[in-house]
């Protein structure tokens, strides 16, 4: 018991002091971007049994965010444009709850974000319980530093996002679906179903748990080498059809999680006399010219689970599948399962649009191959890298020496390694679906592959720090030559290790607070890692609060702000506050001037080719001047001189 206790207490340590820094280092950054959609939605699904708001996000996390605020005094408009009428009015309906109702937003900020810190935490133990049962106490440890000291889980488990959320749900899927293939019993097809349906309820994303489960679903059978191939081809089709009922567990806890949330959501638009539009009808207005009078026409339109979907959807290619859609929300018994596969075709449009981002000195919004590579090379630790490096040239040269390496060997290899093969198929496949994809903002979309990554490199490392031959000692000389081998030999690995987590542990806190920019040595740090990437990867907003600290400090009656965030400036700067962009040139007066990075790099970006961007957007006036301040790290501050009187 005592034995236990202890082995427990140094990865209670660590996450506890995960926690801590989680929770201090939030609690000056203002709303980030998402955070002002993610906010306002999960009140309305908790409180309201509505999801009109931010429908290409499933509920779970943002639900458990807001479940604080049971025991707060808010009050939530129903009264609003943006709730009674806007299509997904999201982003202005939340800026109304937080900024405008008379609410306090730090303090609701500060409630949604606890749940998230508090279950970032209970992850990592999950983790560590996993890895020890698996690969033993030393892999564990190990593998929850990497995952606490990491900056990018620090940074997004601070936040009302679905990143964390994205972790857990893959995380839990295929652990689950492991423990399935070990024993396909009831209790265990049971679980597996909770767990796909759970990761479901997370994030849409998590729909590639499918490919995964498949391609381990065929190598459990092939890597069976005592089987015959019949025998394998029968244990593959038994293990599928059990996997199948598994996905039908998952179907039901979706469409009971999803009752809740379209309770009060209206299912059809009704006219006056009762009579309801019809998905066609609905889509004709979609189709109209865009414009002011299309606009009016679909406000004219009751609010409905049926309009917004149809309108969610009108550039969705596949067209019968949003033709089934309608249908399902047409029936009151399937209409929660049609709000879910709302939620999945907006993701899947969204992704095949991309999205506007400066990446090395580029603007585009079609994403290139090189973006999360390069990312995760520079957003995470040095140090890691080189734990990563050390981990695959062991491996590699295990496997160089083995004494044979063709088809049986690897069936029998993945056999007896089929956890670290279920870890590389993941990472395979999802590196694969991210790389290819246009959508590039922020590395934090690959974040559910790094608890993976950390446990593979982590296994390789406790490897080689105790790679000895482990033979019985017979002789004394043996026993010597034993002893020298894990005490002196050993000892320059130990070093290396010991140093790089050192190392690793030492960037983490020198990062403190500003975990949203932070970027290594080789990316510069938190000072200039925006000139690799912004958006989330540097600049979502959070420093507002720390912007209105410089004014109020030094008194500034007027600062222009050019703002990318959550946050509202009107609310923190007061008067002092005038909205400012490009296009309305340099300030004849000069004065205080200041602008996000992200505004600010895709302003200095070179366009790519086929991506416009008009010149009056590209801050031409402001080029000559240099920032004399910062606001944190992430918002760039100018005193701007008069502008000289023209010469007659």
């Amino acid at each position: 018991m005592i034995a236990a206790l202890r082995s427990q207490a140094t990865p209670i340590l660590i996450l506890a002091a995960m926690v801590i820094v989680m929770a201090a280092s939030v609690r000056n950054d203002a709303a980030i971007m998402d955070e002002l959609a993610h906010v306002p939605a999960g009140y309305a699904y908790v409180f309201e049994k509505d999801y009109r708001l931010n429908p290409e996000h499933p509920p779970l996390i943002k639900d458990l965010a807001a479940l604080p605020l049971v025991f707060a005094d808010v009050r939530f408009p129903t009264d609003t444009q943006s709730w009674r009428e806007d299509i997904n009015g999201q982003w202005t309906q939340g800026a109304i709850f937080l900024y405008e109702a008379g609410n306090d937003p730090a303090r609701i900020l500060w409630l949604m974000r606890l749940p998230l810190i508090l279950l970032a935490g209970v992850f990592g133990w999950m983790l560590w319980r996993f890895t020890k049962s698996h690969f033993g106490e030393r892999v564990a440890l190990l593998t929850v530093f990497l995952y606490a000291a990491s900056p990018t889980f620090i940074t997004h488990s601070r936040f009302v996002t679905t990143d964390l959320g994205a972790a857990i749900a893959f995380f839990i899927g295929i652990a689950a679906f492991l423990k399935f293939l070990q024993e396909p019993s009831p209790k265990n097809i049971l679980i597996a179903g909770l767990a796909f349906g759970t990761a479901q309820l997370l994030k849409f994303s998590l729909i590639l748990l499918i490919p995964v489960w498949g391609i381990l679903l065929v190598a459990w059978a092939l890597a069976k080498v005592q089987l015959s191939w019949p025998d394998r081809f029968a244990l593959f089709v038994k293990n599928s059809l059990k996997a199948g009922a598994a996905i039908g567990v998952s179907i039901i806890l979706i469409w009971v999680v999803y009752i809740w949330h379209v309770w009060d959501y209206p299912a059809l638009s009704l006219r006056p006399d009762g009579t309801a539009y019809s998905a066609e009808e609905i889509r004709a207005v979609a189709n109209m010219p865009g414009g002011a009078e299309r606009d009016a026409a679909i406000r004219a339109i009751p609010l409905s689970q049926m309009r917004d979907a149809v309108i969610n959807l009108n550039s969705f290619r596949f067209r019968s599948w949003v033709n089934f859609n309608t249908a399902l929300i047409e029936t009151p018994f399937t209409r929660p399962l049609a709000q879910y596969l709302t939620g999945l075709f907006m993701v899947l449009q969204r992704a095949a649009g991309g999205n506007t981002q400066y990446f090395l000195g580029e603007v585009s919004a079609a994403g290139t191959r090189t973006y999360f590579p390069i990312l995760y090379l520079l957003k995470e630790p040095l140090a890691l890298h080189i734990l990563t490096l050390l981990a695959l040239i062991f491996a590699v040269r295990r496997v160089y020496r083995s004494p044979r390496w063709n088809l049986e060997a690897l069936l029998t290899w993945t056999r007896d390694h089929f956890i670290q093969f279920s870890a590389l198929v993941f990472i395979g496949i999802y590196w694969t679906s991210s790389i290819t994809s246009p959508l590039n903002i922020g590395v934090r979309h690959v974040l559910p592959t790094f608890p993976f990554i950390f446990m593979l490199v982590s296994k390789e490392i406790v490897a080689w720090l105790r790679s000895w031959k482990q033979t019985d000692v017979k002789s004394w000389g043996e026993w010597i030559r034993r002893a020298i081998a894990i005490y002196v030999t050993s000892l320059p690995r130990y070093m290396v290790v010991g140093a790089l987590v050192i190392w690793q542990l030492a960037s983490v806190v020198a990062a403190y607070p500003y975990y949203l920019s932070y970027y290594n040595e080789l990316g510069g740090g938190v000072t200039d890692g925006y000139k690799i990437a912004t958006d989330s990867n540097y600049d979502w907003g959070q420093d507002l609060l720390r912007l209105g600290d410089f004014v109020r400090e030094r008194n500034i009656q007027t600062v222009r702000l050019d703002y990318f965030g959550g946050g509202s400036p009107r609310h923190e700067l007061g008067p002092a506050f005038e909205p400012w962009w490009s296009a309305r040139g340099r300030p004849p007066e000069g004065g205080w001037f200041a602008i996000s990075g992200t505004f600010l790099m895709q302003a200095y970006g070179v366009p790519a080719p086929g991506f416009h961007q008009r010149p009056e957007d590209r801050y031409p006036w402001l080029k000559p001047f240099r920032p004399v301040a910062r606001a944190g790290t992430s918002i760039f501050i100018y005193e701007l001189p008069p502008v000289p009187p023209q010469m007659p």
